[in-house]
């Protein structure tokens, strides 16, 4: 009898064992699947987040170059003297309000451009400074009307 108790109670705590190894065990598991889960999840968000970041920064700079062409267009129809600055700055600050893709975008023409004007086209280096003034005033926010010139038509705002 003392030796089938032994046994009994040996059982015992053997099963007793088993179970609680295999509820440990399985709440280990569960967490591991649980935390895979989510770092997946994080990982997918953190891709999709930055195509979309990406996707995001295109636009702004694809409009922010229409912004720029759109102030090159009308600064030609204008044909208004004086009035070079202010389609700078006003091109770049339309550009730039469009986001980090937009300013990028600013950047990159005004400095081609300038660029091309200084080097080709014989424009001296204090025109190319003064372009690049209004050029940053634009893209840090500057309020353009700062070098609209006297009687430029309301059209050109």
């Amino acid at each position: 009898m003392i030796s089938e108790t032994l046994c009994c109670r040996g059982f015992a705590y053997t099963t007793l064992f088993q179970m609680k190894t295999t509820t440990v065990l399985g709440v280990l598991v569960l967490a591991l699947v649980l935390t895979e889960e989510t770092v997946g999840q994080s990982w997918f968000r953190r891709i999709r987040d930055r195509v979309r970041s990406g996707a995001d920064f295109a636009r702004q700079a694809v409009r922010g170059a229409q912004d720029m062409h759109r102030a090159y267009s009308d600064m030609r129809e204008a044909n208004w003297r004086n009035s070079d600055q202010y389609f700078h700055a006003r091109g770049n600050h339309d550009a730039a309000s469009r986001g980090p893709g937009g300013r990028w975008a600013a950047e990159v023409i005004s400095n081609a451009r300038e660029g091309y004007q200084s080097g080709l086209s014989g424009q001296g280096p204090e025109d190319t400074a003064r372009d690049q003034e209004a050029n940053v005033w634009g893209r840090n926010g500057g309020d353009p009307n700062r070098y609209r010139p006297d009687g430029l038509p309301d059209r050109y705002r």
